[in-house]
């Protein structure tokens, strides 16, 4: 059994208006001093494989197919093994 833990993050290029929201709040608060705010996604979950080669292309896949946007978003996981 492993634990993954999965960052996944608009692309460089994409426009973010969920950060410039929320840089816009920090601004109307006061903090004037944040800049290039980009909001992404956290998720963990556990994978049941045999072994890590085949944890990693579960998440791969589960990635790919249903947690990120491959068109505007980038990912990227850790996993652990756990008892």
């Amino acid at each position: 059994m492993f634990k993954a833990k999965v960052i996944i993050k608009r692309r460089p290029s994409i426009l973010d208006p969920q950060g410039k929201a929320v840089e816009k709040g920090a601004e109307l608060l006061g903090l004037t001093n944040i800049k290039d705010t980009r909001i992404g996604k956290y998720i963990e979950f556990s994978v049941d494989a045999e072994n890590k080669i085949d944890a990693e292309k579960e998440v791969n896949d589960y990635c790919k197919k249903l947690l990120a946007n491959p068109i505007m978003e980038d990912y990227e996981f850790s996993l652990e093994e756990v008892e």
